[in-house]
């Protein structure tokens, strides 16, 4: 037993011993003025290196949390981890931001890429496109990022970044009610027709004077009807007459004996 201890000291004194071999990684950023450190991480940042940046822009809020150059380093580092695939840090260096310098003259900066982070380009066309099914996807982005671009919109509508802000606005309330009559027609193909009709009235209600409408009231033409609820069917086509009079649903019903809803 005795020996057993000796050769396991002696082991882990070869062990400690040779870690002192190890050569001693060194940081070159050290003595490094604010300038510098900034200038060295907004190059990486320029050249795509975001990884490198965000090392030293921690590095820059960490040995100068005041001035300046600590303030942008915080929207910067916010935008590397955007670029970097890492949206979650990116929203939380935002809401940050904000919370700490909400009278920043950059801070609308801050609130329009908080949108931006959240943006999800592949809601409507860009889904189809990739086959991807709508039901599929969460919306929850999608309605983050409308609620960022407002609240760019609402306090700042003198900003450079507004136009783009309200423009990408009615993209996502487009989307996001192409996404409810997506899932209003998915209920239709299985025949829930309640709450194909749920969906379709939300539609109606919550996104108004947007082109997926016409849809959503056409759906609820039909399901109205196969449901045997024939005065809300009508009600329903009323609307859609006096608000779509030259709708596509229609044209497939002319020269026909059968009411137009019971073509498709």
């Amino acid at each position: 037993m005795r020996s057993l201890a000796v050769i396991a000291v002696l082991f882990l004194a070869t062990l400690l011993s040779g870690c002192g071999l190890l050569p001693e990684v060194k940081d070159e950023t050290i003595g490094w003025s604010a300038n510098k450190l900034y200038t060295t991480a907004k190059e990486a940042m320029n050249e795509g290196n975001y990884d490198t940046a965000i090392k030293h822009y921690e590095k820059l809020e960490s040995r100068y949390p005041y001035g300046r150059f600590a303030q942008q380093a915080q929207i910067d580092i916010a935008y590397s981890y955007w670029k970097s695939g890492e949206p979650a840090s990116a929203l939380a260096a935002c809401d940050r931001f904000i919370k700490l310098h909400p009278n920043h003259p950059n801070v609308d900066y801050v609130y329009y890429l908080r949108g931006l982070i959240s943006f999800n380009e592949d809601i409507g066309l860009m889904g189809y496109v990739s086959q991807q099914d709508m039901t599929e996807r969460d919306p929850k982005g999608a309605r983050e990022s409308f609620e960022a671009f407002r609240e760019l919109v609402t306090r700042f509508p003198d900003s450079k970044y507004t136009p783009d802000a309200t423009l990408r606005m009615k993209y996502l309330v487009n989307a996001l009610a192409q996404l409810e009559v997506h899932v209003a027609r998915y209920y239709m193909k299985r025949g829930a027709y309640v709450a194909a009709v749920n969906r379709a009235q939300y539609t109606v209600k919550a996104y108004p004077d947007v082109p997926a409408t016409e849809e959503a009231l056409f759906i609820m033409v039909k399901a109205y009807d196969l449901l045997g609820m024939n005065d809300l069917r009508d009600d329903a086509e009323r609307v859609m007459r006096k608000n779509f009079p030259d709708s596509v649903y229609y044209t497939r019903g002319l020269e026909r004996k059968e009411p137009w809803w019971k073509l498709w």
